[in-house]
């Protein structure tokens, strides 16, 4: 795995040869926090105001109305919780830092991020969006469906640039997809999107496996009820991206009050600090029990992901219901991404609102189950998935081999 570096903000350190760069796992721990210091505290704080004093209103406007210009953050102290709040701006700091971008921002969940952000390209007039499929049941709904007033014109990677229109607003990717885990070439769809924003929901890889904006991204989508906080207590979503477009988006925040709660930000911050530890050690978990899935008869199909990963994707032989109500001590749940191993089946679940053609024309049959995979030793997951698979008698076996990406 390539070690990622990171260059630290300019500080006037006088004559400290200190290294100006630190690896990811060093960033994670310690970016939003390094004026914890100098503050004197070693924790980060938690600001649950919601509004805050000021004494010079005619100062206080003049921000505000700097803020509805462009919605840059306001200099000086807190205005009100819809503008931004300390404890969430420590968790954007940091989830920008490890994405490799200018700005990130915050809101309530991953649906009211990409929410926003087809609000900022639909007030631009620029409402048609080019997908890929598949994408997360929700997304595909609200991208289908019109909600927002969007058209969607959906297609595979290679037909990417012939589907862009003068009103395409944006082409949007998950890799590795939700459910299937299907990878996309990144650098190639972002070459083909020419000057047409590329967001990519990056929540399967999260930036230790994967930094889209390396690769061309312009916006990089999370919903960070998932890795991101990792412990299943904390629901949010957050989209990192250049300064102008963050502009644009807390704009689009304050106006519509999808915030994220400070204790949120404060609960993300602390999640982003075990990140690259979680990821690796659930990726070798997930790794080993993809290879002993794609070995067993009573398997027709394994999908894993060639960037590794915490999420297995597997078809059955026989009824997937009956396995999803077989575990013990894996979770049948929807949701992803916490510490403890969680199991569902997509097609009733995450996955039920899209049309059920479209559905299976994206690789989401009726017997495929989506296994998050957690901390807990890899023997004792694997017996409670052996149990649930049922017996081996009878079982026909399995004709394909590992399917990875």
């Amino acid at each position: 795995m390539t070690r990622s570096v990171f260059t630290l903000p300019s500080m006037d350190m006088g004559m400290d040869t200190r290294r100006t760069t630190r690896a990811l796992a060093t960033e994670a721990v310690h970016a939003g926090r390094d004026d914890l210091a100098g503050l004197g505290l070693h924790a980060p704080p938690i600001d649950l105001s919601t509004t805050y004093p000021s004494y010079d209103s005619r100062g206080e406007a003049a921000r505000i109305d700097a803020f509805a210009t462009t919605g840059a953050e306001p200099e000086g102290p807190p205005v009100y919780g819809r503008l931004g709040n300390p404890t969430v701006a420590r968790f954007e700091t940091a989830l920008a830092r490890l994405e490799g971008t200018e700005s990130a921002v915050a809101f309530a969940s991953g649906m009211a991020a990409l929410s926003a952000v087809l609000l900022v390209r639909g007030s631009m007039g620029l409402r048609h969006v080019v997908a890929v499929r598949p994408l997360y049941g929700c997304s595909d709904h609200l991208l289908t469906a019109g909600l927002l007033g969007s058209e969607v014109t959906w297609t595979d990677p290679a037909g990417v640039a012939d589907a862009l229109r003068p009103d395409t607003g944006a082409v949007l990717v998950e890799s590795p997809a939700n459910p299937t885990l299907a990878e996309v070439d990144l650098r190639a769809v972002a070459h083909a999107c020419g000057s047409v924003p590329l967001l990519v929901d990056n929540t399967f890889a999260t930036p230790v496996l994967q930094r889209p904006a390396e690769h061309g991204a312009r916006l990089v989508l999370h919903s960070a009820t998932k890795y991101l906080g990792g412990h299943g207590d904390v629901l949010a979503g957050v989209v990192a991206c250049d300064e102008e477009f963050a502009g644009r988006l807390r704009q689009v925040r304050f106006a519509t009050g999808g915030v994220l709660h400070p204790l949120a930000g404060y609960l993300l911050l602390r999640g982003l600090s075990t990140l690259p530890v979680r990821v690796r050690a659930a990726s070798a978990n997930a790794a080993e029990l993809a290879a002993r899935l794609a070995a067993d008869p009573r398997v027709a199909r394994v999908r894993y992901p060639r960037i590794g990963g915490a999420m297995v994707s597997f078809e059955v032989h026989g009824d997937p219901h009956e396995v999803i109500a077989g575990v013990r001590l894996i979770t049948p749940a929807v949701s992803l991404g916490s510490v403890d191993s969680l199991i569902q089946h997509p097609a009733s679940i995450s996955h039920r609102i899209v049309d059920a053609d479209d559905r299976r024309n994206a690789g989401v049959s009726d017997r495929l189950l989506r296994l998050s995979v957690g901390l807990e030793d890899v023997e004792d997951l694997w017996a409670d998935l052996d149990a649930a698979l049922g017996e081996r008698a009878g079982t026909p076996v399995r004709p394909e081999a590992l399917y990875r990406g």
